[in-house]
């Protein structure tokens, strides 16, 4: 295959895993309508995602020759890593979205890699990017914008969701700090499938802990949104996005990504209805630019 239509199918394969991604929190929003709680959706998520992950992980496995098996303290690391993605990430913006509304979710959750620049500072004395301050302070002056224009929406339903969303975005930057020597050792698919399944361990003793069985008799109505999120918004974009890096590179997929919060915020206006007037455009341009200016000098610095 000639490599300019190897990148143009990158490309194509990075961007449509990234729209299938960003209608994850309008799914939500719309399950959430059957009074499903965050932790019953998160274990039905998981238990119809999770045996395609274990199955293609348990076929790397068995692929990979035994004197190149990670050992069992990389197994448990990459475990620990996939709890924390998988798993606490995940619950702490699923929750986010009992409160909060959709695009304001994607807005502050796709501000987790200055998070990565902070948490690289200070955890693993990664250099601290000029470029970097200034991506963030574009991103949340444009939250700052969104939030303050209309005083009557900071209720503390809004203020609770926010927090947690940021929350999930602090723990996700984490993981993907943590993730990338894991993945060096399993490699991407074997890693998948072990942090996966140690992320549905938690999330089911999670619920076997604080719910009865009877929380899973939900409303036959919900059955479809719940297994378009598993299967359209987990399984097929994540296969898309790495079958794309694999083509374009990390920071090409990256900047495919800031497509994501533009989906969100169209999905959520014309299917919930969801407010958009001046503050919400001003806030997701400064936002986007402040990314997107992040990833566009990260690539040329890789690059150069």
């Amino acid at each position: 295959m000639p490599a300019s239509r190897a990148r143009l199918i990158g490309f194509a394969l990075s961007a449509f895993g990234a729209m299938l991604f960003a209608i994850k929190g309008v799914l939500i929003k719309l399950i959430y309508v059957y009074q499903i709680d965050t932790t019953t959706l998160l274990t039905l998520r998981m238990l119809i995602s999770l045996p395609v992950f274990l199955g293609i992980g348990a076929a790397q496995w068995l692929r990979t020759p035994i004197e190149r098996r990670p050992n069992r303290r990389t197994i448990a690391l990459a475990g620990g890593v996939g709890i924390l993605g998988y798993y606490v990430s995940s619950w702490l913006d699923f929750e986010s979205l009992q409160t909060l509304e959709a695009q304001t979710e994607r807005l502050i959750l796709f501000t987790y890699p200055f998070f990565v620049i902070l948490f690289g500072r200070l955890l693993l004395g990664h250099p601290l990017r000029f470029h970097a301050l200034v991506g963030a302070e574009f991103s949340y002056l444009g939250l700052i914008v969104m939030f303050a224009s209309d005083p009557a929406r900071l209720s503390a339903d809004m203020l609770t969701g926010a927090a947690f969303v940021a929350a999930a975005a602090m723990t996700f930057a984490l993981y993907q700090l943590f993730a990338r020597e894991m993945i060096l050792r399993c490699g991407p698919t074997l890693f998948t499938g072990i942090a996966m399944g140690a992320a549905g361990l938690a999330i089911v003793i999670h619920f076997a802990l604080t719910h009865e069985s009877r929380a899973l008799d939900i409303p036959v109505e919900a059955w479809g949104l719940i297994v378009a999120l598993a299967v359209f918004a987990t399984i097929v974009p994540s296969f898309m996005m790495s079958a794309g890096t694999a083509r374009i590179g990390a920071q090409g997929t990256a900047i495919i990504s800031t497509i994501s919060p533009v989906v969100t915020i169209v999905f959520a206006i014309l299917i919930l209805n969801e407010p958009f007037g001046w503050p919400e455009a001003a806030g997701t341009l400064l936002v986007l630019g402040g990314v997107g200016l992040f990833t566009y000098m990260e690539t040329r610095r890789r690059t150069a």
